[in-house]
């Protein structure tokens, strides 16, 4: 009879319920331990809870700035945030539980705790409550939001951003420390749905790992809204004063609000794990390290997600997960691609981005060709009342491939989906524009960019 290999996943998030899919696919034996619920806090917590208050902010936004198209609201639009908050949690409980039904209709065990390895190829859960033998391991624990001893959250005023579902009333003045993805979202939200927000950034701009000139475009959409940003201010502390808080900054000055929302990135869930005892490697930040197929140092440990550090979406730690049991149980698998993952910042508009950016370009990492066009030109825009954003293509000189984009526009993370393709298959700019698109449409911008390269190339 033949083996059957027997695997552990250590997490239920993007990472570790996308691999054990993919393993129950292969004919493995799978057990997956998890503590909050399948889906991890990508579900629970994170991405799902966000973007669903972010869906809500959007239509906010839609109507307040919807005079010019003729539209007239005769009362000013506001949000009821307990309802809000409460369609948020609901939502997120809801898609947890569809991933946990078709996680075990495909055959795999769940087994609720919190696991570790231990020597012998053991996996043992709740200290010793529940133990068994794995082939294979896969640690997907995730991360979780990083605290600063001077700005210790509360859960009522000073908060984390897996703590604001929790509010039942909008928050009148919201300072928001950290300008990153998470910092620049949640002020993005939080001042559509009708509060006054400080943004607290420790750099020159907002988003500073995004696109520069998709970050200017936020800076000014932030400042017609009337959100502060506070640049090169970085928080010193956090206290509950009185009914609100207070922000002290390096500099001296204070700022107080209502609330504040502490972003300041994350910490990997490594402890516990019986890492060092297993030889599992991490890096000087503290990740699991592993290489392009998911594997750790030690022999049949692989990790996925943001446990590893590597580009924190959902997506990738998806990708992961599929690609360390791909490898595991000996199907064909592509080692992970970077420069081929599409990522979005949720903002309004939103931004979204493939393949190489034009601070490697600038700073000659990669040889390539670039035009941007502004979206106010585009018929589509102009109907919706569009006036910020644009489409940016880069390729390369002389064989036109198309090695990377950027979209800053509503909906940006349905827009770059093309020229993720595009990227993902080399395809050249002269495919890209031979392409049909429907006009008038947004992605018109797209083949119009790919035009306008053809005489570049």
């Amino acid at each position: 009879m033949a083996h059957v290999t027997r695997v552990a996943i250590l997490g239920g998030g993007p990472g570790g319920y996308e691999a054990a899919l993919v393993a129950a696919q292969l004919g493995a034996e799978v057990t997956l331990v998890d503590r909050d619920g399948v889906g991890g806090s990508a579900v629970l917590t994170d991405c799902v809870p966000s973007k669903t208050l972010i869906a809500t902010a959007e239509v906010v936004t839609e109507a307040a700035e919807s005079d010019e198209l003729g539209v007239v609201i005769d009362c000013p639009v506001g949000v009821d945030l307990a309802r809000v908050n409460h369609r948020v949690l609901e939502l997120a409980k809801a898609q947890s539980a569809d991933t946990t039904a078709a996680v075990e209709k495909a055959g795999v065990q769940i087994v609720r705790g919190t696991g570790r390895l231990a020597p012998g190829d053991r996996v043992v859960v709740d200290d010793g409550a529940h133990e068994f033998v794995a082939d294979v391991a896969l640690l997907a624990t995730g991360a979780r939001p990083r605290i600063l001893p001077e700005a210790e959250p509360d859960g009522e005023r000073i908060l984390t951003w897996e703590q604001v579902y929790d509010l039942t009333e909008l928050p009148e003045r919201l300072v928001v420390v950290g300008s990153g993805v998470t910092g620049a979202e949640f002020a993005s939200a939080y001042n559509a749905l009708g509060s006054e927000v400080t943004l607290v950034s420790s750099r020159d701009r907002v988003l500073p790992g995004e696109d520069a000139d998709a970050a200017y475009v936020l800076e000014e959409v932030f400042a017609r809204r009337g959100l502060t940003v506070l640049s090169r201010s970085r928080a010193a502390s956090v206290r509950r004063d009185g009914d609100g808080v207070l922000v002290s900054l390096t500099d001296g000055r204070t700022v107080r609000g209502s609330h504040c929302l502490m972003a300041v990135g994350s910490v990997p869930n490594t402890e516990d794990l019986g890492l060092d005892e297993c030889g599992v490697a991490l890096d000087e930040r503290g990740f699991v390290k592993v290489d392009r197929v998911s594997r750790t140092s030690a022999r049949g440990v692989y990790a996925a997600g943001d446990v590893t550090g590597v580009n924190m979406l959902a997506s990738v730690a998806a990708m992961q997960g599929r690609t360390a049991m791909w490898h595991a149980l000996g199907d064909a698998v592509t080692p992970l691609d970077l420069k081929t993952v599409a990522a979005n910042v949720f903002t309004a508009p939103e931004i979204a981005t493939v393949g190489w950016s034009q601070a490697a370009v600038d700073a000659g990492e990669i040889d390539a060709r670039a035009v941007k066009l502004p979206l106010a030109t585009n018929a589509r825009a102009k109907m919706q009342g569009i006036h910020d954003g644009f489409v940016k293509l880069f390729c390369r000189p002389g064989t036109g491939i198309i090695v990377g984009g950027v979209v800053v526009s509503p909906r940006a993370s349905e827009l770059i989906h093309p020229i993720s393709l595009a990227v993902e298959a080399s395809l050249t700019v002269d495919q890209m524009a031979r392409a049909f698109t429907v006009y008038p449409s947004l992605s018109g911008s797209v083949a119009e960019a790919a035009r306008r390269l053809h005489l570049r190339t």
